[in-house]
C-alpha cells in the first residue's frame, strides 16, 4: 500500500516511501505540521518563490539520506535493514521541534529551550505511539547510536540536512551562486572505521559546497531586509506577551496565546505533557492570523509594529563592523521625539543586535577526507589553504533597526 506511495519533489522529480511505518509517520499530525511552516520564515519578504516549507525540507533530506545509504552499501559497507529505517526516520523527523516561522520565534516563545531538545521530547512521544518502533531513529537523531557516521549523516558539517536545504533553497530563491552538487558529493562519501569521510577525488565538491553556504548566508539567511523582518516579529510578539501578562486582551489563537501567557522552560515541557501537544499544534498560521488581529489593537506599538510587518514597512537597517552604540543612542532620542515615547516604548523601534557567518568550523566534528593511499586526513590538511582559511573565518556584523522616518547624521 503505502510503499508504492511518491512524491513530485520539484527539486529532485519522484521521491519513493521505502515502507509503511515511514509512511505513517509523515502521515501524522505532527509531521503534517511542518507544511504549514515555511522553511525560510519570512524571507519571501525578499525572494518572493521562498514558500518552501519544512514539510518539504524533510522529504528531500530524506530522499538523500536514501541515496547516501545505498551508493555506501554498493560500496561494501554492511548497513542493517533497521540502522537503514532508522537513519530515514532521524532525518525526516529532524525539524519536528521548530516552531512557526523556523529560527525566528526559537527563543521569543520558550525560555532557554531549543528546537533540537523538542524534537527529542517529540520523537519520544512517537516512539510510544509506535510502539518502540522508533529506537534506532532516536538514537542515532540523539548521537547515541554505535554507528557514529548515521548521525553525521543527520548532523555533522556535512550531512542530509545542509546538503538538501541548500540545494533546495537555492532552487526557491533563484541563488544560483548557492547551487550545490549533492549527487556528486555523495558518490565521494565513505566510511573509515564507522566514521563518515570524504574521497580525496571530491575534495573541490567540499570545497564548492563550503563556498555555496558561504553565499547563502550573507545573500539569503543574513539578507539585511530578512533580518529586519525577522526583528520585528520578535518585537511584535515581546509587545505580545507584555501587554497579555499585564491583563490587557490581545487576541490570539489558543496554542499561541499559552506562550503568549507563559514564559516556558525545559522544566515546564518535562512537568506538564499537554504543553508538547499544544506546541505541536502551533505553526506559522497561528502567528499570521493573530497579527491580523492586533493590527487593530488599541496599543499603539502593537498595532503599528503589526502594521509595518503586515503590509512589509520595515525599519530602515544598517550594518557595521562593531557596535552602534551611539547611534542607537541617537536613534532613540529621535523616536522618543517624534513620537511621543518614552524610553522604553522606544526600544520596540531602535534596535540592535548581530549576526555571524562561518561557512566551516575546524573542530572535533570536522570533515575528513580519504586520501588515495589509504591515510584519513582532516580537510584543513589537504585542501587550498587559502580557501578554508576564508571559509573558517567568523564574520561578525551587527545591525541597527530604527524607523524610515528617521534620519541618523
Amino acid at each position: 500500500m503505502s510503499s508504492r506511495k511518491i512524491f513530485n519533489d520539484p527539486v529532485y522529480g519522484f521521491v519513493a516511501i521505502p515502507n509503511d511505518l515511514i509512511f505513517q509517520v509523515i502521515e501524522h499530525p505532527y509531521f503534517q505540521r511542518l507544511r504549514r511552516i515555511k522553511q525560510l520564515g519570512l524571507t519571501d519578504l525578499v525572494y518572493p518563490g521562498a514558500l518552501h516549507t519544512r514539510f518539504q525540507h524533510a522529504i528531500g533530506a530524506m530522499y538523500l539520506m536514501s541515496k547516501t545509504l545505498d551508493s555506501l552499501r554498493a560500496k561494501g559497507h554492511m548497513i542493517f535493514d533497521s540502522e537503514y529505517e532508522g537513519a530515514l526516520i532521524a532525518i525526516l523527523l529532524h525539524d519536528l521541534g521548530h516552531g512557526p516561522f523556523s529560527h525566528t520565534l526559537e527563543f521569543s516563545l520558550f525560555k532557554n529551550v531549543r528546537h533540537e531538545e523538542v524534537t527529542s521530547w517529540a520523537l519520544r512521544r512517537l516512539n510510544k505511539e509506535f510502539h518502540g518502533r522508533l529506537d534506532i531513529a532516536i538514537q542515532i537523531f540523539e548521537g547515541k547510536y554505535p554507528r557514529k557516521f548515521l548521525t553525521e549523516l543527520v548532523s555533522s558539517q556535512l550531512d542530509m540536512d545542509r546538503l538538501d536545504y541548500l540545494k533546495r533553497d537555492c532552487y526557491f530563491t533563484g541563488v544560483v551562486e548557492g547551487a550545490v552538487g549533492s549527487e556528486r558529493i555523495i558518490k565521494m562519501l565513505n566510511l573509515v572505521d564507522d566514521q563518515l569521510v570524504i574521497e580525496e577525488k571530491g575534495i573541490y565538491s567540499i570545497e564548492s559546497f563550503l563556498n555555496a553556504r558561504r553565499i547563502m548566508y550573507w545573500q539569503v539567511y543574513l539578507h539585511k531586509t530578512s533580518i529586519c523582518a525577522e526583528r520585528t516579529l520578535m518585537l511584535i510578539i515581546k509587545r505580545a506577551r507584555k501587554l497579555t501578562n499585564s491583563g490587557q486582551t490581545v487576541n490570539a489563537t489558543p496554542s499561541l496565546r499559552l506562550f503568549l501567557e507563559r514564559s516556558i522552560s525545559e522544566e515546564d515541557f518535562l512537568e506538564d505533557q499537554e504543553l508538547l501537544d499544544v506546541f505541536m499544534q502551533m505553526d506559522d498560521n497561528d502567528v499570521w492570523g493573530s497579527i491580523k488581529y492586533w493590527v487593530n489593537h488599541e496599543d499603539r506599538i502593537l498595532s503599528e509594529l503589526s502594521k509595518m510587518l503586515l503590509y512589509r514597512k520595515l525599519f530602515k537597517i544598517k550594518l557595521y563592523n562593531s557596535p552602534p552604540d551611539e547611534d542607537l543612542a541617537v536613534a532613540k532620542k529621535a523616536v522618543q521625539s517624534k513620537y511621543k515615547m518614552n524610553e522604553e516604548e522606544s526600544e520596540y523601534f531602535t534596535s540592535m543586535g548581530s549576526v555571524t557567518n562561518t561557512a566551516y568550523l575546524p573542530s572535533a566534528l570536522n570533515i575528513k577526507v580519504l586520501m588515495k593511499n589509504g591515510d584519513v586526513k582532516s580537510l584543513t590538511e589537504v585542501a587550498d589553504l587559502t580557501n578554508i582559511e576564508a571559509l573558517s573565518k567568523i564574520v561578525h556584523k551587527h545591525y541597527l533597526c530604527w524607523p524610515k522616518e528617521i534620519t541618523l547624521g
